[in-house]
């Protein structure tokens, strides 16, 4: 869509392509047969969409592009694309960020070259964008940059922090169209469990990895019956709660998420798909197990405070496993979810940050090693761990009085963004070091 759009800014017709060949850099390149990244760049090239289009017909795009050799480039006409020739993986990284992609297009006898950096979160930029230090074309009603800019508005005007981000997203974009879009979130994030509770089988990739979520979710619903997504979580909610219950309930649901990302099923991007689990788990929990009688207010009001949260990382480090290891993907949506979890506990806003920084605390260091580049091993079950850390890190700052906080998150961010930076390449999405070279295809 990016380049599709940047062809019409240069005023290049479509109809007029005549070849194109992608080039991925560094960890799109050395992960990118794992995480399927070949595989999204052909659907992009078709023109696919990504959140309204079936995975059936997504699956008959790239049945025929591989069969024919040709792509219907982004639904205007054919052109011939052998994907083995025409998507070259490059080892080294570009300069500027570790996720590079460089579109190469051919308009007869017009060349139209143009870099992408994908930043984490779901965040594809051109790099003219990427360098470039624009100011911000919005302003918003309670500008945060920090969380202490959160707090700092919290206590002047005696707001929650959901009440700042919701004022300041319906000031923007209308509330009908908030309201909907975190209902369309939300529905994303239910089915992806649903769908992952209710599939068995084994996942695609080579590992054989066998899915668990389904026989979680049977063993724990026993012989309840239901329909739809929404008569499952009705029916979880009549289901026996003790610790242990708990504990495998939360873990399904993150594994199931994440069991329909590893199958190239609809995730939310929240804050990337390897860590898509962590906050539909946590929300889960506290829908189920909580409060039963939550709805759409209190998921609007923890998915935005989450969203807030994965801004402040996102704004101050890095959402990028690719730049930071796993402690930017798992790590900051554990903290997300803690965050969105205190709040709807009833913790002040000062809680809420202080569940944040606990969370991310305890994932400071962590590394990204997925064994051939697949997001199975070890990332499904560190969603699990995510999402059980969340919940933990919000009890503990529940349990803490006004001013008792010894270190902040914005110092957590920032210590984060510098382990970052001092920790080695091997240890940041890139399969070339940890579990990803201790254990092999041949050992599965």
């Amino acid at each position: 869509m990016l380049f599709e759009k940047e062809c019409v800014k240069q005023g290049l017709s479509l109809q007029k392509l005549t070849t194109i060949n992608i080039h991925l850099y560094g960890s799109l390149a050395l992960t990118g047969k794992g995480h399927a990244t070949d595989k999204a760049v052909l659907l992009g090239l078709s023109g696919a969409n990504y959140e309204s289009d079936s995975e059936e017909s997504f699956r008959k795009i790239l049945a025929e592009i591989y069969a024919k050799k040709q792509v219907l480039a982004f639904k205007k006409h054919i052109i011939r694309f052998d994907p083995e020739e025409q998507i070259i993986f490059h080892r080294k990284a570009l300069k500027e960020h570790a996720n590079g992609i460089i579109i190469e297009a051919h308009f007869g006898t017009i060349e139209l070259e143009v870099t992408y950096f994908s930043v984490g979160g779901g965040f594809v930029v051109n790099k003219s964008d990427f360098t470039s230090k624009q100011e911000p074309n919005y302003t918003y009603i309670y500008p945060s940059n920090h969380g202490k800019d959160l707090l700092n508005h919290c206590n002047l005007h005696g707001k929650k922090i959901s009440d700042l981000v919701l004022e300041n997203e319906i000031d923007r974009y209308g509330a009908d169209y908030v309201h909907k879009r975190f209902s369309a979130i939300w529905n994303v994030m239910l089915e992806a469990m649903y769908t992952g509770c209710h599939t068995e089988g084994e996942l695609p990739g080579g590992l054989r990895v066998i899915r668990r979520a389904a026989a979680m979710n049977q063993s724990l619903i026993v012989d309840t019956q239901y329909n739809s997504a929404r008569e499952w979580l009705a029916a979880i909610r009549r289901s026996e709660v003790k610790f242990r219950q708990i504990l495998q309930w939360v873990s399904a649901f993150a594994i199931a998420v994440n069991e329909v990302n590893a199958s190239m099923g609809r995730v939310v991007t929240a804050p990337t798909n390897g860590s898509a689990g962590v906050i539909p788990a946590v929300l889960m929990y506290y829908l189920v197990i909580e409060n039963h009688d939550a709805g759409s207010n209190e998921i609007e009001r923890f998915l935005a405070i989450a969203a807030e949260v994965g801004t402040l990382f996102k704004k101050n480090a890095t959402l990028s496993a690719a730049m930071g290891g796993c402690q930017a993907e798992i790590g900051v949506s554990s903290a997300m979810a803690a965050a969105a979890l205190t709040e709807l506990m009833g913790g002040t806003p000062e809680q809420c940050l202080s569940a944040a920084e606990i969370a991310m605390e305890h994932h400071l260091g962590l590394t990204c090693d997925p064994i051939a580049g697949l997001v199975q091993i070890p990332c499904i079950e560190r969603n699990s761990m995510g999402a059980i850390k969340a919940i933990n890190a919000s009890e503990l700052a529940l349990g803490r009085k006004t001013g008792e906080t010894r270190v902040s998150l914005d110092q957590i961010i920032e210590t984060m963004w510098d382990t970052a930076k001092n920790m080695s390449t091997k240890y940041k999405e890139t399969s070339q070091g940890g579990l990803a070279i201790k254990v092999n295809l041949s050992d599965c």
